[in-house]
This record gives C-alpha cells, sequence and structure tokens, in this order.
C-alpha cells in the first residue's frame, strides 16, 4: 500500500490535477507566461533596435538584411537536430542556460557601443548567438507546455501566449524606437536585463517539464526521422507546414522593408516604433478572438481566408503616404495572425505525443522559420535594389502564390480529428508513452 500511494504521488507530480485550475490560478503556468511577457518586450525592443542599429551606422539596407540574416539563420540549421536532443535534455536547465547565454549575448553589444567598439563582425555574431538559443529555448517552452495545463485549456494556453507576443509588440517595438532615440545601447541593455529577469523566474517553476524517461543512446538520425515521418504523414500538417512558410519568408522580409519604407517617408525611430505598436495592438486584439475563431470555422476556412486577406493588405501597403498609415493597415494585417496560430498549433499538440513534440516541431520549423532567414536576407537587398515601395509589390506576388497554394492544398481539405475518448499524450502518467490518435479522415 505505502509503495502505491507513492507511485500515485509520483504520478500526480508529472501531470496536471484531475480537476482543471483556471490559467489564472496556475501558478507554474502563469510564472513561465509572465517570465516570457517580460523576455518577449525585451526582445521587440531590439527587433527594432537591430535594424536601426545597422542602418544608422552603415545606411545599408541591405547590411541589415545581412543581420537578420545571421539572428534568424538558426531557424535553418538547428531546428532540426535541436528537437531531437530537447526531447532528451531536461527542459527546464535548458531554458535557464538559454537565457544566460541570449543575456552576455545582448549585453555585449551594450558594453561595445559604450565603449565605442562596435563592430559589424560583433553584431552579426552577437545575431548569430541569440537566434541559436532562442531555437533550443523555443523548442522547450513548447514541449514543455501539455505539462503544464490539462488537454482542455491547450488552446486557451496557446491563445494566451498569442496574447503575450503581441502585447510584447504594442510595449516592445515602440519602447526600441524611444530607446535608441535616447541611446543606441539602451535597447540592448534592456534586452539582456529581460532576459535575467526570466531566468531567475523559470527558477521557481516546481513541475516537472517532461516525463521521466530512461537515459538511452542518442540516435540522431533515426529520432530525427521519426519527427519528419510524423509530420509528413499528417496531410493537414504536411500542407500546412508549406504554407507557413512561405508565409513567413513574405513576413519577414515586410519587417525590414516597412522599416525602409517609412525611413523613406521620413519618419523617426520614434515614430517607427509607434508603427510597430499598431501591429502589436492588432495581434493583441485578434488573440482574444482566436479561441472563438477555431472553435466556429473549419481549419482549412480560417487558413484559406486569412492567407487571402493578407495578400489584400500587402498590396495596399504600396500605396500608403505615410508611417502610420503602413501602421494601421499592418495592425489589421496582425489581427488575424492568432487565429491562424491557434488553429495551426492546437492541431500539433492535439495528434503529437508528448515524447515527440520536440522532434515535431522542429521538424515543422524547419521548413516553416527556415524560410526567415531567407526573407531578411531577401527584405534587405530587394529594398536596397529596387526600393521599398516595389519591394511590397514583389512581396504582394509572392503572397498571392502561397495563398493559391493554401487554397488548392489536398491536405487543407482532410484534417484529422484527434480522439477524444481518449487522453492528450501531454496528459499521461509517467511511463505511458503511446501514440493515440485517430487516423485521418
Amino acid at each position: 500500500m505505502a509503495r502505491d500511494a507513492r507511485q500515485s504521488t509520483a504520478d500526480s507530480a508529472t501531470r496536471p490535477a484531475a480537476g482543471p485550475v483556471p490559467l489564472r490560478r496556475n501558478r507554474d503556468f502563469m510564472v513561465l507566461w509572465s517570465s516570457q511577457v517580460v523576455s518577449t518586450v525585451g526582445s521587440r525592443v531590439t527587433s527594432i533596435a537591430f535594424p536601426l542599429l545597422v542602418l544608422a551606422v552603415t545606411h545599408s539596407p541591405a547590411k541589415a538584411g545581412v543581420v537578420g540574416f545571421a539572428q534568424t539563420l538558426p531557424f535553418l540549421l538547428l531546428y532540426l537536430p535541436a528537437g531531437a536532443f530537447i526531447d532528451r535534455w531536461d527542459r527546464k536547465r535548458t531554458m535557464l542556460a538559454c537565457d544566460a547565454g541570449r543575456a552576455v549575448a545582448l549585453g555585449s553589444i551594450a558594453i561595445t557601443v559604450a565603449l565605442g567598439w562596435l563592430s559589424m563582425a560583433q553584431v552579426i555574431v552577437a545575431a548569430l548567438i541569440e537566434g541559436s538559443l532562442f531555437v533550443l529555448f523555443d523548442l522547450a517552452e513548447g514541449a514543455a507546455l501539455p505539462q503544464l495545463v490539462t488537454e482542455e485549456q491547450v488552446p486557451a494556453a496557446i491563445a494566451q501566449n498569442q496574447a503575450k507576443s503581441q502585447g510584447a509588440d504594442v510595449v516592445g517595438q515602440p519602447l526600441g524606437g524611444v530607446l535608441f532615440s535616447a541611446a543606441w545601447l539602451l535597447p540592448f541593455l534592456v534586452d539582456a536585463v529581460t532576459y535575467l529577469v526570466s531566468f531567475v523566474a523559470l527558477l521557481f517553476i516546481r513541475r516537472p517539464l517532461q516525463h521521466p524517461r530512461a537515459r538511452q543512446p542518442i540516435r540522431l538520425k533515426t529520432e530525427i526521422a521519426e519527427g519528419l515521418l510524423w509530420v509528413w504523414r499528417q496531410p493537414f500538417l504536411r500542407a500546412a507546414v508549406g504554407v507557413i512558410g512561405g508565409i513567413n519568408l513574405v513576413f519577414n522580409a515586410l519587417t525590414l522593408v516597412l522599416i525602409v519604407r517609412a525611413r523613406e517617408l521620413g519618419a523617426s525611430p520614434a515614430l517607427i516604433g509607434v508603427m510597430f505598436a499598431f501591429v502589436g495592438v492588432g495581434g493583441l486584439l485578434g488573440s482574444f478572438v482566436a479561441p472563438w475563431v477555431r472553435r466556429s470555422f473549419s481549419a482549412r476556412r480560417v487558413v484559406v481566408t486569412i492567407c487571402w486577406l493578407w495578400v489584400a493588405q500587402i498590396g495596399i501597403l504600396a500605396l500608403l503616404p505615410n508611417a502610420l498609415s503602413l501602421g494601421v493597415v499592418s495592425g489589421v494585417r496582425s489581427f488575424a495572425a492568432p487565429a491562424f496560430n491557434v488553429v495551426v498549433t492546437s492541431h500539433v499538440y492535439q495528434v503529437t505525443p508528448n515524447r515527440l513534440l520536440g522532434r515535431v516541431r522542429s521538424a515543422a520549423r524547419l521548413v516553416t522559420w527556415g524560410s526567415i532567414p531567407l526573407g531578411a536576407l531577401a527584405g534587405g537587398f530587394l529594398a536596397a535594389a529596387s526600393g521599398a515601395q516595389a519591394t511590397l509589390l514583389i512581396l504582394t506576388g509572392i503572397m498571392c502564390s502561397v495563398a493559391a497554394a493554401a487554397t488548392l492544398a489536398r491536405g487543407m481539405r482532410h484534417l484529422p480529428t484527434p480522439s477524444r475518448a481518449g487522453r492528450h499524450p501531454g496528459n499521461q502518467p509517467a511511463g505511458e508513452d503511446r501514440d493515440t490518435c485517430r487516423p485521418p479522415a
């Protein structure tokens, strides 16, 4: 009996309680969420500061694109192998190490700017380190989420994370412009401090962030292949990965192009930050309606409709006369993003067992986020060669192709329905390690 009691206690420590606790009262989830609010604000601060710094020093959109490429290159190179390791490493320790490393990388830029020693080489290396550690943190945090909430709360938790990201845009991007106007080093110093805040907060999470697993030798090729095959065998995921890869290419080119366009129209760094605040406001409002959209419409309808909406909005950007109007239209565009993300991400959690989450997310993001560095690089060079306005028209054409692909993709018509009778794999007791989803309909 004593042994059974101990086993029951151990099992209960590895999964959420049977009675759902509201997210706002879920201590560990709120600690993680709150720490990432702070950290994400810092990231948004430097997302504006990096291109502003490079443009101020070099006056070259192409070089700003190179720095953006360096910061996002790890999305292409690391996501796939990192997923296999994240499913084995201690997720909490991984996240702590990533926060510490990013604080050092961003702090080094603040120090060298203060001393007058800044070089493009250092900016590129710091951006590369920051991007690499982000990949590891992102995979660990995403794989840990089902350990902190119940199955029914996963969509709400995803939506709350979307609100976090969009709220950070509202605060962080205008703050980045203001801080950069005050002193070039301030955005990078603030971001470094936010990573330290996140580091300390993570120490207070009590619940294990993965099921206990016996030590086994890492079979990197086999484990990577398992994640790739899982994504390939889910028709909706297979189609969504390609569509999202195209969207991310366009959107990450668009970020730099909008900054260049605003500068062409005479906007100051502070005004450029305000312009991007509209993006955050739109996304924040969109995050509140995203769970309703997921419940009310089919995944295909959500994805296809939003893709065509983005085609129209990017085209309109090329015609606008000032930075504020660019911000307003971009805010309308970002309003749809949370619903898109909640629909796709909820499906990933529903059909993927916990033991595969790191690998499945990394396999998907090899494409979906692997296109981000290409977008940053393309945006910089196209803006330098053709001007920002012409580049916006080119991006409209590319987005039109992506929307057409989403409309015609067969995988979008056949959404697999997870078994509602079984438990979510993230909520299984320790020792259970099964794939329990219904085959595609």
